[in-house]
């Protein structure tokens, strides 16, 4: 409780209350889009537009970077099509979505309406406004992404808690997921449908640990028995 003769200033909870007056802000759409063999667009060769390329070359997409002058991991690629010229008005339409990272206004601008015009999904790095999807900051084990969005206020926040919440992650959560993944299916064939309830109550901490031990068969069977499967567990080891 608060005392009354001193002033605190707002709680956490009134700071997330909306300002009166005040436009909320949209709750952004989380997907995850499969972008193999899919043509994407880059523009801009510095280092902001290698880390992006980087992402979409992890995602399997067809990259093409467009800009005058690109650093060396761009240039020296070969899974990358560079184009070594400034950015073309409309090109964009001839991609499945784009990012733009040139530093300059006019160019982003461009690109922006362009994007707009053709219906393409544009990420323009350091301009929310000239955004129709963001990207979150991410940690991969295996499988399992860890990803944190901030809804575009900042990037550097969602990097800070995608590092704390990654430090509680190891490769035991991979495994399980891998474990998962199997009595998924198991579940699936039996029952019509892997979706259950169940779900919920079977995964916790005491499981995690159980992985971690190294006892991977007792796990599995952890997970068959909280979701109703009966039978004797798979011995077979998960990949």
């Amino acid at each position: 409780m608060r005392d009354p003769l001193v002033s605190a200033g707002p709680t956490p909870r009134e700071l997330l209350k909306p300002i009166p007056g005040s436009v909320t802000t949209k709750s952004p759409y989380p997907v995850n889009l499969d972008l193999t063999g899919r043509r994407a667009l880059v523009i801009g060769g510095g280092s902001v537009a290698a880390h992006k390329v980087k992402g979409l070359l992890t995602a399997g997409a067809n990259v093409t970077v467009v800009a005058p002058v690109a650093v060396e991991t761009i240039a020296a690629d070969p899974a990358i099509r560079w184009h070594q010229r400034p950015y073309r008005r409309g090109e964009v339409a001839s991609y499945r979505l784009a990012i733009t990272a040139t530093g300059n206004p006019e160019v982003d601008g461009q690109v922006h309406r362009d994007a707009e015009a053709a219906g393409v999904w544009l990420n323009s790095a350091d301009d929310y406004e000239h955004c129709t999807f963001t990207l979150p900051a991410v940690s991969r084990h295996g499988d399992l992404q860890v990803t944190v969005s901030t809804n575009g206020n900042s990037p550097a926040v969602a990097r800070w808690l995608r590092r704390q919440l990654f430090d509680r992650i190891g490769p035991e959560h991979a495994i399980l997921l891998a474990l998962a993944s199997e009595v998924r299916e198991e579940l699936r064939e039996t029952a019509g449908t892997s979706e259950s309830p169940a779900w919920d109550l079977v995964l916790d901490e005491a499981l995690v640990e159980t992985v971690r031990r190294g006892c991977l068969d007792s796990a599995r069977q952890t997970l068959r028995n909280g979701l109703g499967l009966s039978g004797a567990a798979s011995l077979d080891p998960v990949p």
